[in-house]
């Protein structure tokens, strides 16, 4: 149970469920037509286009999977742990992020596969980023376990459980957050092409100085007791 919900959390968590719908909605409107925030549909179109045939789309189907792999492979390497709490290597791990994202923008103008693979590559780094807080567990890049424990928080209530409002708070700002974005998304790729994706570059990188202000912050405040 969420007994404190820090702002630096719930913003930060908000902020990057954003960039991830809207860069998933990009790559979704794009050349190439596939998701790129999680894995479980790719994995699907994976597996029915070896079915088929579609040497072609498995092998981009397999080839985004591993990138979101390597991703989190990356983000693991950097944060070394699992529960979130400030001190740790979230600014850099975002600016890596940023980085990505800018060079997926220029590959996505040329239709280069790469595009895709370093969006992918982006997104399982941010998902693998932040794990849990406090026994809740937080996930940035897709909802399916967000819409499950919002469901069940209901349940709960409604079995007369207890209801843990500040869960519930962070999770559905999660979710409305990446829906938000995934529309934003779709109206900036219809006006601007893929420079959209400079928008979610530009908010990661400014997650990524915000985190590392709070961090300074606090250390400054607790050196100051």
């Amino acid at each position: 149970m969420i007994n404190r919900l820090p702002r630096w959390v719930l913003y930060g968590s908000a902020l990057l469920a954003f960039s991830a719908g809207f860069i998933n909605c990009v790559a979704l409107l794009g050349f190439a037509n596939m998701a790129v925030s999680h894995v479980t549909g790719t994995v699907t179109l994976t597996a029915a286009a070896l079915i088929k045939g579609d040497w072609s789309r498995l092998g981009l189907g397999l080839w985004i999977v591993l990138a979101f792999f390597v991703g989190s492979i990356i983000s693991g390497m950097i944060i070394r742990n699992e529960a979130l709490r400030l001190g740790r290597s979230y600014s850099l791990a975002l600016v890596l992020e940023s980085l990505l994202l800018f060079a997926a923008t220029g590959c996505f103008f040329y239709q280069s596969l790469w595009g895709e693979l370093l969006a992918s590559a982006a997104c399982g780094l941010q998902n693998a980023m932040i794990a849990t807080y406090s026994g809740s567990v937080i996930r940035t890049t897709h909802l399916t376990g967000i819409v499950s424990d919002l469901g069940a928080a209901i349940g709960n209530y409604l079995s007369g459980q207890g209801f843990d409002a500040k869960q519930f708070q962070l999770q559905s700002s999660i979710f409305l957050a990446f829906f938000i974005g995934s529309g934003v998304g779709a109206v900036f790729y219809l006006w601007i092409a893929y420079w959209a994706l400079l928008i979610p570059a530009v908010l990661v990188l400014i997650a990524a100085a915000a985190y590392w202000w709070v961090m300074v912050f606090h250390v400054l405040l607790d050196e100051s007791k």
